[in-house]
């Protein structure tokens, strides 16, 4: 049995910024009004033409090249996302064909904003099975692709990137992923949802004009049940893991509102110096808010070798997680 690591991380964001102050002119709102709310103050956003492949392609290209190994090394692509390039064939495949992984195998999995963890872990496992070596795991969408430009309760939340990391082997003697918790909680689905596209409401002149093709959201309820499950479920991995919130290096929260993320590491007794806060500048980009955090941590030196981390999410579903491990390099 082998334990699992990360090697390696990248992210990738479209160029163009959309801020607040751009978002006035096309909707009742405000600069003060969305930070005040939600902490965000700008967001990236994809241009025509650009799919979650695309973005995923290029964070996974320079993971690759970070850890100094070609895609052939690849054995395995996992694409955490909600907005996939089209229902089939899997942006993981896009994603291997895009980057020449020929020998790597993938699947997208659809875990909302905790699409990242849920495939962090899986990742894990298989590499603790020993079933393979080296895996890619993509936290990736472009979420401005399914809001509604008319809707300023979820159209001012989201932004578009990815994030990858390279899951790996650790060394005899080293410790990486640790342990991880992950939930779901179906009866939530009512909150946060996109009706229509699925095989429910497939795509038809009536669910277009009755914009069923976009987010709807309660957003109370979710704020609600957000800092509670993350909460719970930081305190769970650490109590159980005999880890105290004073050992953790860096807490890597998923990025839906900086209310959210500060209150549920209020809950647990953590010191607000060791949040990754960059919902500022990225928004809520769903399964790619994670891996974006970690790269933000790593290049600005936040980051190293040894350090304890705690990563937690949730999002729709609902599907909530976290999960401890140890920098390695």
């Amino acid at each position: 049995m082998y334990n699992a690591k990360i090697t390696a991380v990248a992210h990738q964001v479209p160029e163009k910024v959309v801020t607040n102050q751009d978002l006035e002119s096309i909707l009742e709102t405000s600069d003060e009004w969305i930070r005040t709310r939600t902490g965000i103050r700008q967001r990236h956003v994809a241009g025509k033409g650009v799919a979650t492949s695309d973005l995923s392609a290029e964070a996974a290209k320079k993971a690759l090249q970070q850890r100094g190994i070609g895609p052939e090394a690849v054995d395995c692509i996992i694409v955490a996302t909600v907005t996939p390039d089209m229902f089939f064939p899997s942006s993981a495949c896009l994603v291997q064909d895009k980057i020449g992984a020929c020998n790597a195998w993938g699947f997208d999995l659809s875990g909302a904003c905790s699409g990242f963890i849920y495939a962090l872990a899986t990742a894990a496992q298989f590499v603790h099975s020993g079933a393979y070596r080296t895996i890619l795991v993509i936290g990736a969408d472009i979420m401005t692709s399914i809001l509604n430009e008319k809707d300023r309760n979820t159209y001012v939340l989201f932004g578009d990137g990815a994030g990858a990391v390279l899951v790996e082997r650790t060394e005899p003697g080293e410790k990486g992923i640790i342990d991880f918790i992950l939930r779901s909680d179906g009866s939530g689905g009512k909150y946060l949802y996109m009706p229509g596209g699925g095989s429910l409401n497939p795509a038809t002149r009536e669910t277009v004009d009755n914009k069923m093709h976009f987010v709807h959201q309660d957003g109370r309820a979710v704020f609600k049940y957000a800092v509670q499950g993350m909460a719970e479920v930081s305190e769970e991995i650490l109590k159980r893991n005999n880890v105290c919130t004073s050992e953790l290096a860096l807490y890597v929260p998923h990025q839906a509102n900086s209310r959210i993320i500060f209150a549920a590491a209020e809950r647990i007794g953590l010191d607000k110096a060791k949040i990754v806060v960059n919902i500022d500048k990225f928004a809520n980009t769903t399964a790619a808010t994670i891996p974006i955090g970690l790269d933000e941590a790593y290049r600005e030196k936040r980051l190293r070798k040894g350090d304890l981390v705690l990563l937690a999410s949730f999002g729709a579903g609902f599907t909530w997680g976290s999960l401890l491990l140890r920098w390695t390099f």
